[in-house]
Parts: structure tokens; sequence; C-alpha cells
């Protein structure tokens, strides 16, 4: 078991596979964006290595993030290695679903159990705009394979950015009438590349809350309002899904964290939006043992922030979130 010091149990894994990404969402990355060269990454065998480490020391959950990381090479052999590893439990997914049309089987049968999508308007021209190029049709039909495969419940993420979709959260909230899917509203947050527009244009989970609620009548709670995750869950009466809102900024939930971050170039970071990082990468290249890590690896843990530092006017500059994960 891999306890803080703050006695919170860190056993979840969000690892991330690539910088790379084949859309630019505006609150991610620039339009013009460089990439890390693959050499600088993770191969395989060491990133597998590398989860066979968390797994000995009491991790079982592992989110595989990007960048998008379906299009790293060998996605469905690393989901495989990863679901045969020993101690791991769940294997889950985050991406923007423009490729899962044509992997969501393989992705099922290599052990992938769940999907969350990005989608954070369901209008062509608005998520061409916020994607800079990008078509919703993928994503949507993304969404569909996904299901048809079983990696459910699907999960849709939409970070909300004024002046560009705080007003489709009605529509985005609307499909769980119908689909059997959570939809969840994600406060934006402020990293270095975008922090005016990450800091400027923030909506917040309330503002999302009250605009869904004059639209569509009162929401329920779900849970008894205990969190899923990192949102707090509400349902539209009747209605097959739910809605989770995500307050990252402005209600953080840091006490609940259990959560360790693995960047594509093998950092180990502890917190989303603190800049307190580990090097396992390099570490391990120069021909550290596997005691070595583990060793780096626990004191990282141990050191773990409490949370973030926003109130206080702290962001975190030494990252893009493309290059983190999420």
């Amino acid at each position: 078991m891999s306890l803080d010091r703050f006695g919170r149990k860190i056993h979840y894994l969000r690892i991330s596979l690539t910088d790379h990404c084949n859309l630019r969402c505006v609150y991610c990355m620039p339009e013009e964006m460089t990439f890390r060269p693959p050499a600088e990454m993770m191969q395989d065998e060491e990133l597998l290595l590398l989860v066979r480490l968390f797994a000995n020391l009491g991790f079982d959950k592992i989110r595989l993030t990007g960048g998008e990381p379906t299009i790293r090479a060998h996605i469905v052999e690393i989901v495989r290695g990863i679901a045969s590893t020993p101690g791991i439990q769940s294997v889950s997914l985050t991406t923007n679903g423009v490729l899962l049309s044509k992997l969501s089987k393989s992705l099922a049968a290599a052990g992938l159990e769940r999907v969350n999508i990005s989608i954070d308007t369901l209008n062509p021209v608005k998520f061409k705009r916020l994607t800079r190029g990008g078509n919703v049709e993928d994503v949507w039909e993304g969404i569909l394979a996904a299901e048809a495969a079983g990696l459910t419940p699907v999960k849709l993420n939409a970070v909300v950015v004024r002046g560009y979709n705080e007003e489709d959260v009605v529509d985005l909230a609307r499909l769980t009438c119908e689909h059997a899917w959570q939809v969840r509203f994600i406060e934006m947050m402020p990293f270095g590349g975008a922090t005016d527009l990450q800091t400027g244009q923030m909506v917040s989970a309330q503002e999302n809350k009250r605009r869904i609620e004059q639209a569509l009548g009162s929401l329920e709670p779900v849970n008894g309002g205990e969190l899923d995750g990192e949102a707090q869950i509400y349902r539209i009466p009747h209605a097959q899904g739910n809605i989770g809102f995500i307050s990252s900024v402005s209600a953080p939930f840091c006490s609940d964290c259990t959560r360790a971050r693995l960047t594509p170039d093998g950092i180990l970071r502890m917190c989303l939006l603190r800049e307190y990082e580990t090097d396992l990468l390099t570490p391990l290249r120069a021909g550290a043992s596997l005691e070595d890590l583990r060793r780096l690896v626990l004191e990282s843990v141990w050191n773990k922030p409490w949370g973030h530092g926003l109130a206080s006017g702290e962001i975190p500059l030494n990252r893009l979130m493309s290059q983190i994960g999420g």
C-alpha cells in the first residue's frame, strides 16, 4: 500500500501515453504545437515495467491519457499488457473519441473496461472552433462505437469555456434523457501556454448547474451527494443517464485525492496543479534497479502535496495540459 504523509492511499495512476494529439483544443495547447520526439518518451517495455512496479506498490487502477492516447503506436497491445498485469483491477481511457469508431472493439477485447470521451459541444461550428478543425461527427461515431463495444458506462467530458460553449451545456445535459451516459462539466484549469484564457474565461460548476436547471428543471442529487471520482452527480428526473460537475477550481476535492500521474516522458507528478515531479525514466535508462525505482516512487508519494494553490495565485507553468495528461 502506498500512503502519503496525510494518510491518503494513493492507488490510482493516470498514464499519459503521448503528448501528441490529432486536435488542437484552445484550452489545452497552442495551435502550432511542438511535440517531443518519440525517443524521449517511455517505450512500450519501459512503460509496462513501470506499471508492474506500481502494481507491486498497491496501485490497482490505471487510466490512459494523452495528448491523445489512441494515436500511440501499439495502443491495443499496451492495453493488453497493462490489463494482464497482476494487481491491476481496472483499465480505462480518456480520449477525444476521434479514432474510437475504429479501435473500440479491439481495445475492449484487449481488456479496456470503459472510456471518458471529450465533447465540449454538439454544434459542429463551435466544435471546429474549439478544437481548431475537429469534426464533431467523428466523436459522435466514436461514442456510439464505444457503447456498442461494451466500454461502459460511457462518460462524456465537456470543458466549459466562456465565449465558446457555455450555452451548449443544456444540449449536452439533455443527452442523458435518452442515453445511459454520464455527461460531466469540467471547470477549466490554468496551466502554462493558455493561462490568460484559462483564468479569464473559466465557467464555474455552479453557473453550469444553474443554466441547466433554468432550461431543464431542478436536478436530483445522486449518491447522496457523495463524489463519483471527481464529480458531484445529479440527474434530470426520469433520465436514463446522469450529470456530473467537476469543480477543481471553485470547490477542490483534494482531501479525497488518490491519484498520481505518469507523463509520457516518464515523470511522476503527484498533483495535476503542482510542479512537484520525480523523474523515473532517466534513472531507469541509466540502469537503476527496481528497488531504486521503488524508493523514488514511495518518496514521491509520501511528499504528495495536500492540494493545489490556485486560491493563492499559484499556477503550474512547467508543463502544458497535453504534456501531463489531465
